[in-house]
């Protein structure tokens, strides 16, 4: 085993390798730069490269609590984080991750400038909260709830999501060819566009402001409710769609037909057949929006 005194005097962009090792314990890699980790356990412990820079991990496990704390430039490839390794990447940035399974929650707290690529996370629980500049290529989340929470300037391709609540506060996102199947998505999400996406839940994009979402299959009672500057451009609506877009200002363009729409502020709304259109005395002004179909 390394010994970890000797980890202060490594300079910053020179690697030094640690192959089959194994830490445990309180801070065993503390202030460590310039280090690659190969083979590496990460035993029970707490904050075992905490204030480090410069760091590759590959096909590393984690087992210890508070492992990535304060890290700044890190590459993690093909490990593994055990449920032990919880809270494991937090007040870091440049982080790049690849083929990586992670069964621990509260993961990516604080973070910025994230590239993550071919990952998956058991259990999605308030995992990447606050987090500012994420590019993802490759991700499944299950479990848990909020996911990327109050994180801004978000692109992402490829995901698939059974996490409860996730996208809520965000802004600035990018997101392609994702799968979601949750409730309450998007809540309150500023500057958000959806691409060639399956989006399944109740209550959709409430209080969004400036959402669009092209060509997207959109399913769950009452969504898309209480947005401004709403755009749906050759978007399908699943029979379970009902009631939708109340209070909304909105410009959507369907393909096929929807179950119902009620009390949508202004806007447009065309679609090939709309089951029900409820207008009622409740519609906020200005009351104007213009619903036909083809």
């Amino acid at each position: 085993m390394t010994d970890a005194r000797k980890t202060n005097t490594r300079n910053f962009g020179i690697y030094e390798n640690d192959t089959d090792a194994e830490f445990g314990g309180e801070r065993p890699l503390f202030e460590s730069h310039g280090l690659r980790l190969e083979n590496v356990v990460i035993r029970e412990g707490e904050s075992a490269i905490k204030e480090c820079s410069d760091i590759e991990a590959v096909d590393c496990r984690f087992e210890g609590n508070y492992p990535f704390w304060h890290v700044h430039g890190f590459l993690i490839e093909r490990c593994f984080f055990d449920v032990g390794g919880r809270s494991a990447l937090w007040y870091s940035d440049h982080l790049k991750m690849r083929d990586t399974v992670i069964a621990a929650p509260k993961m990516f707290r604080e973070m910025s400038d994230i590239e993550i690529e071919n990952v998956e996370m058991t259990d999605a629980d308030e995992v990447f909260w606050r987090c500012n500049r994420v590019n993802v290529k490759g991700l499944k989340l299950h479990g848990g709830t909020y996911p990327f929470m109050f994180s801004n300037d978000l692109h992402i391709d490829g995901l698939i999501s059974d996490s409860k609540y996730v996208f809520q506060y965000v802004k600035n996102l990018e997101l392609r060819n994702a799968k979601i199947t949750t409730k309450d998505a998007l809540w309150e999400s500023d500057n958000v566009t959806v691409y060639d996406s399956e989006l399944s839940g109740e209550y959709l994009g409430w209080h969004s402001r400036n959402l669009k979402l092209v060509n997207c299959r959109i399913s769950g009672t009452q969504p898309l409710c209480y947005a401004e500057n709403l755009a749906l451009e050759n978007c399908t609506f699943a029979e379970d769609c009902d009631l939708a877009f109340e209070y909304s200002s909105v410009h959507a363009t369907i393909v096929g037909g929807i179950r119902s729409v009620k009390n949508p502020r202004t806007g447009s709304i065309v679609a090939d057949e709309i089951g029900e259109i409820i207008i009622d005395k409740n519609i906020k002004a200005p009351a104007d929006c213009v619903i036909k179909t083809r």
